[in-house]
């Protein structure tokens, strides 16, 4: 990054929508200053060293002044930092990131502008609202709602936009809704013009009142819509009816709590949030990488580099992932694995260590020990010699089993789950979710030991006091029931995919 100061826009609150340069910058940032209106994750890609400093205004709270963030951005820069300055929305619109610029440039310090998605667009889009349309609207006005407030007067003339030919879409308008309402049909605009507030455009958490002009205030105040929110105005509101499809996703409107590790959750989130629903992520376990120090890594790595073992079997992704970076520290790569045979458990699995160029020999349909055991009854195992890369916690079935069968099973734990903290926040908004999934026994012990689990209802709607359980397949169901979780529903495919259509299955 040439620019020691990227002024980023993050986009207009789905993660899916920053671009791939927006991301490229936080992932290199020495220092990011953010502002609140930012997506949940967008920060998930910075650095651990990285220095995150919020310059946003809280709600009830007036924040840093521009003057003290533009000082903030010059002093990081001349410390040699290299800076990313986040923005929601594209910094050039409505964020300031002008006169931010302005103050680099008289500082003498080189700058750059990382656009970003404007919500004025995306909002109206999964709206169902098209901003423009060659039959109603050939040109968009977007207009600021709520101006400087220590201005010297308005420098918007409402009332004179009433004759812009096209349609009108207000940032941050909420506030002053029933005014600039007022002034617009004041100055000629018809009061039965159709009109669309949008509530936390392109997020889960999306809400959409249509009514007209003259009604779209008080039907925002019934709706008791918040900011962050636009206002469209315009003939282009009519097609919602027929263009709407963000509200047509199956979890749209429901919310669900994934309690993955924090380094492991953003397959399943992902997977969730494309279905539609709200990800509630809340981590009550972390996974911790173990050293070439311990003496089970030391031998096992030292008998693998030799070419001792006939087969390698991987039992999770994260497995896949450490061996991976264990071998790489060690010298070898994946050409070191020629000579054995590879079985993962679970085709998630399979695909991670796909992504490593190699494809497992052995793959079971059932993402469990039970399942890898049925797929190799037919391989003769006496003799056999097996390295196990594996969490230090695993079950004993597999390996047990094996050994039974005459193979000579060592096991090499490369990573350890350790319970995680429980933000409070977190915990009080996933008490109040639809759902709460759980990928293995891990996952629902840490919740026990964080948390408690007698605030997650029984599999009957009716007797519902909080989200119902999800659970990956039937070890982790059964975890469940030890520890008094009633599980409303169970996947029939045990991995992620199979997860999320248990999911979808307990809404339709």
């Amino acid at each position: 990054m040439s620019h020691r100061v990227s002024l980023v826009g993050a986009g207009p609150g789905d993660p899916g929508l920053m671009t791939a340069r927006s991301l490229e910058r936080i992932a290199a940032a020495d220092v990011i200053f953010y502002d609140r209106l930012i997506p949940s994750s967008a920060l998930d890609g910075a650095r651990a060293e990285a220095e995150l400093v919020f310059v946003g205004k809280a709600p009830g709270s007036p924040g840093l002044g521009q003057g003290e963030i533009n000082r903030r951005l010059v002093e990081s820069a001349r410390a040699g930092a290299r800076v990313v300055r986040l923005k929601g929305g594209d910094p050039f619109l409505f964020g300031r990131g002008a006169e931010e610029a302005e103050a680099l440039r008289a500082a003498g310090i080189g700058f750059e502008v990382v656009p970003g998605v404007t919500a004025g667009v995306a909002a109206s889009a999964t709206a169902g609202i098209p901003v423009t349309h060659r039959e109603q609207s050939s040109g968009v006005a977007f207009v600021t709602g709520h101006e400087d407030p220590e201005k010297p007067g308005s420098r918007l003339d409402v009332e004179g936009l009433a004759s812009f030919p096209g349609t009108l879409v207000f940032y941050m308008g909420i506030s002053r809704l029933a005014t600039n309402a007022e002034a617009l049909i004041a100055g000629g605009r018809s009061p039965e013009e159709p009109a669309a507030v949008i509530e936390r455009g392109t997020t889960p958490g999306q809400r959409v009142v249509v009514a007209t002009l003259s009604t779209i205030a008080e039907k925002a105040v019934e709706a008791e819509i918040k900011p962050p929110s636009l206002v469209v105005i315009g003939e282009v509101v009519r097609y919602r009816k027929e263009l709407a499809w963000f509200e047509d996703a199956p979890l749209f409107g429901v919310s669900v709590v994934v309690t993955r590790a924090r380094d492991r959750a953003s397959g399943l989130s992902a997977r969730l949030s494309a279905r539609g629903a709200d990800v509630i992520e809340l981590p009550v376990t972390r996974t911790e990488p173990i050293g070439t120090d311990d003496p089970r890594v030391e031998d096992g790595m030292t008998r693998f580099a030799a070419g001792e073992f006939d087969m390698v079997v991987f039992t999770s992704p994260a497995g896949v992932n450490r061996f991976f970076t264990l071998i790489g520290a060690a010298g070898l790569d994946a050409r070191s694995l020629a000579g054995a045979e590879l079985a993962a458990v679970g085709p998630g699995t399979a695909r991670v260590l796909a992504t490593h160029g190699l494809n497992a020999d052995y793959v079971p349909k059932r993402f469990v020990a039970e399942g890898m055991l049925k797929t190799l009854e037919p391989v003769d195992m006496d003799g056999r010699r097996i390295l196990m890369a594996r969490a230090e916690e695993g079950r004993p079935l597999l390996p047990d089993t094996l050994r039974e069968r005459g193979a000579e099973v060592t096991i090499m734990p490369v990573y350890r789950t350790l319970p995680a903290p429980v933000e409070l926040d977190l915990l009080n908004r996933a008490r109040n979710a639809d759902f709460v999934t759980f990928t293995s026994a891990s996952s629902i012990r840490g919740l026990d030991r964080a948390a408690g689990v007698d605030w997650i209802a029984g599999p009957d709607p009716a007797d519902r006091g909080g989200p119902r359980a999800v659970t990956i397949g039937p070890v982790t169901s059964g975890a469940a029931h030890e520890a008094g979780i009633e599980v409303a529903v169970e996947a029939d495919r045990h991995d992620l995919d199979g997860l999320v259509e248990a999911v979808v299955r307990a809404v339709t």
